[in-house]
């Protein structure tokens, strides 16, 4: 099976799902796996069967990278 973006994340079996140490008990969390590709795939945690993200680790790093570098701040709460 090739992982596609909008894949259901229970089709990904081999995935091993690492939650956010920001987690809270009221579901407002993103998981993300290291797929056999090398891929990256992203899903909702309130919805773990519903569909995952999957992106190259290229992308990834521009996101978290970005990220790190305040490139996002403007959409913090």
């Amino acid at each position: 099976m090739t992982p596609y973006n909008g894949i259901n994340a229970t089709d990904l079996t081999e995935a091993a799902w690492q939650k956010s140490q920001r987690s809270n008990s009221q579901g407002a969390c993103v998981e993300m796996a290291r797929l056999t590709d090398g891929s990256i795939a992203v899903r909702n945690s309130r919805f773990p069967s519903g569909p995952a993200l999957v992106y190259t680790q290229e992308e990834i790093d521009c996101l978290i990278l970005g990220a790190k570098d305040g490139d996002f701040d403007n959409l913090l709460g």
